[in-house]
């Protein structure tokens, strides 16, 4: 997949786009790259990452088991960036169920905080 476009709707590949955060390579530097880096890892199910990602104190409300099942049920078809700002990222991310094949819209206002000199996913409000 690296020569490939990256999943995230860059228009860069996935190789020098979202794949160096995802294998640890670099670090998302602003909330937007996290965000994007994210959504790439739930269309290529890194799991690790989407769990490491996630703020410390919310990692206990999350399970690899259900990340790996929502991130391998779906097809990711597209992320769209509605808006960013310091720490807030509000997105459209369009997927297809793979057992009904019904196309669905996620969107969400999340929001990230800094641990150390990292960028994680807080919470999020979904509309």
């Amino acid at each position: 997949m690296s020569k490939e476009k990256c999943p995230c709707c860059s228009d860069k590949s996935f190789l020098e786009c979202c794949q160096p955060f995802i294998l640890g390579l670099k670090k998302p530097t602003i909330p937007e790259e996290l965000m994007r880096s994210r959504y790439s890892a739930y269309a290529t199910c890194e799991v690790d990452y989407l769990y490491n990602t996630t703020a410390t104190k919310e990692q206990k409300y999350y399970s690899k088991k259900e990340i790996e099942r929502w991130s391998s049920e779906n097809d990711w078809l597209k992320l769209e960036i509605i808006q960013a700002s310091e720490n807030i990222v509000e997105f459209k991310a369009t997927h297809r169920l793979k057992s009904s094949l019904d196309i669905q819209i996620h969107h969400e206002l999340s929001r990230f905080i800094q641990e150390g000199n990292d960028w994680k996913y807080l919470d999020g409000e979904f509309f």
